[in-house]
C-alpha cells in the first residue's frame, strides 16, 4: 500500500508541475520508470479519487495521451474572481519576478520560467495575462508544444518604456542566457527601474 501510494504521489506531482501544458504517458514513463499500463491505471485511480471526493477541487483531464490537472467546473465562478479581483492591486514581488524573467528572456516557456525561479509559475502567468502584461506568442517546437510567453504593449506602458531596448541593464557580468541566472537578479533590476520612474 505504501509503495502504491508513493507511486501515485509521483504521478500526481508530475501532473501538477506540468501545468497547463500537461504531460504524456510516455514522458511519465521515462521519468518514473513505471510501465505505461500501470501509469494509465494510476491516472484512472487518481481521476476517480478526485471525482468521488466533493471536498477535492481537482479533476484529471486528458487529450489522447496527454494528461493535466485542472479545477472542477463547479469552481469556475470563484476561480474567475481570483484572476479578476487582483487587477485593482499592485503587482506582488512574485508577479514582478515572473514578469521580469519574461521581459529579459522572451519568448520563453513556462517550464523555462520555472527553472529560473525554482517554483511553479502557472498561476502567476495567468494573472499577468489577465492584466494584459504578458501574452502567448506561438509554441515551442518541442514535445508537448508548450506556449511561448512575451510581454505586451501594455507592459511597456506600465513601466514607462518606449521599447524593450529601454529595459534596465542587468548587473555587470550577468548573462541573460545563463541557465542558473536567479530570478532575484531580474527582480532587482526591474525594481530599480520602476522606483526610478516614480522619482
Amino acid at each position: 500500500m505504501t509503495t502504491e501510494t508513493t507511486n501515485i504521489a509521483q504521478i500526481e506531482g508530475l501532473l501538477f508541475i506540468s501545468g497547463d501544458e500537461g504531460i504524456t504517458v510516455g514522458d511519465l514513463a521515462k521519468i518514473t520508470g513505471f510501465m505505461k499500463p500501470a501509469i494509465t491505471a494510476m491516472l484512472d485511480k487518481l481521476a476517480a479519487h478526485y471525482a468521488g471526493d466533493p471536498d477535492c477541487a481537482l479533476v484529471v483531464l486528458h487529450s489522447g495521451q496527454t494528461y493535466r490537472l485542472a479545477t472542477k467546473p463547479s469552481l469556475a465562478p470563484v476561480i474567475k474572481q481570483y484572476f479578476e479581483i487582483p487587477l485593482t492591486v499592485p503587482l506582488t514581488n512574485a508577479l514582478l519576478e515572473v514578469l521580469a524573467i519574461v521581459a529579459y528572456r522572451q519568448p520563453i516557456t513556462r517550464l523555462e520560467i520555472d527553472e529560473v525561479r525554482g517554483v511553479q509559475s502557472s498561476g502567476s502567468l495567468q494573472k499577468l495575462m489577465a492584466r494584459g502584461l504578458v501574452d502567448t506568442h506561438g509554441r515551442l517546437d518541442a514535445p508537448g508544444r508548450p506556449f511561448r510567453y512575451v510581454t505586451t504593449e501594455s507592459f511597456l506602458d506600465y513601466f514607462g518604456l518606449s521599447s524593450l531596448d529601454d529595459l534596465p541593464p542587468l548587473p555587470e557580468g550577468a548573462d541573460v542566457d545563463t541557465a542558473d541566472l536567479s530570478g532575484d537578479l531580474f527582480l532587482s533590476a526591474f525594481q530599480s527601474r520602476k522606483q526610478g520612474g516614480k522619482e
